[in-house]
């Protein structure tokens, strides 16, 4: 028999991705902050510090001005489904959620040296999808891909997701607004170039190992053979 084919309607969008359950959530986390106008759903470094640690999760999905919510959705579902094509599920959660929480936790300490870092609110819905613009930049690396029908390298479109966060910097005349960016785009280069915490706790124990096994090795000793033993004795027999 034939393998049936699944028929898709014209114009609906798949929503049983990981890239679109993400963007569903940052349309959702960015309507409840909308309605409520909470800081308790953002990033305030001040407030995580005294308590509310919750706001390194929640501030992933939240935008703060309606294009935003828009663009960072339509960059996480279009760019993160591509990624999601070839990396898979897990692993693009694993580095849109995740790295965007550690830049979070990493902005909170900074705040400890920097009481200045305090006073500001972080929205995390462009976070995410600078790291989604930026793996999928280095993804392709020399490869040719297209910003806006312009064709471009991997590694050039990479370079205008960083522009962004410069250019944003440069107007704003300060680092600390964009520093969950700057630090989320460091955590995912690390990622991509020395790999994951796991691959590295793996090869720490291949090496303890291997280390056990020299100290080991030391230890044994070459028993050599008696040259006064006749060859036709019975030794073998004992």
């Amino acid at each position: 028999m034939r393998p049936t084919r699944t028929v898709r309607r014209p114009g609906w969008i798949r929503v049983n991705t990981m890239a679109a359950r993400l963007a569903i959530a940052l349309i959702i986390g960015s309507a409840l902050y909308f309605l409520t106008r909470s800081s308790f759903l953002v990033l305030a470094p001040g407030l995580v510090l005294s308590g509310a640690v919750w706001e390194v999760f929640t501030y992933v999905f939240v935008a703060s001005d309606p294009l935003s919510v828009i663009f960072g959705a339509l960059v996480i579902w279009s760019i993160g489904g591509a990624l999601e094509a070839t990396w898979g599920p897990k692993r693009l959660f694993y580095v849109a959620f995740g790295i965007t929480v550690l830049a979070g936790a990493m902005t909170t300490l900074i705040a400890l040296v920097d009481p200045a870092m305090r006073a500001h609110l972080f929205f995390g819905a462009w976070v995410m999808g600078t790291i989604v613009w930026v793996a999928y930049g280095l993804s392709y690396g020399r490869g040719q891909t297209n910003f806006w029908g312009i064709p471009v390298s991997g590694n050039v479109f990479a370079l205008i997701g960083i522009g962004f966060v410069v250019l944003r910097a440069f107007y704003l005349r300060d680092w600390r607004p964009v520093a969950p960016e700057v630090l989320g785009i460091a955590l995912l280069i690390g990622y991509l170039k020395l790999g994951s915490p796991r691959i590295w706790l793996l090869r720490f124990q291949s090496w303890r190992l291997q280390r056990q096994l020299r100290a080991r090795s030391t230890h044994l000793r070459l028993i050599a053979k008696d040259r006064n033993t006749p060859r036709d004795s019975d030794r073998y027999l004992h």
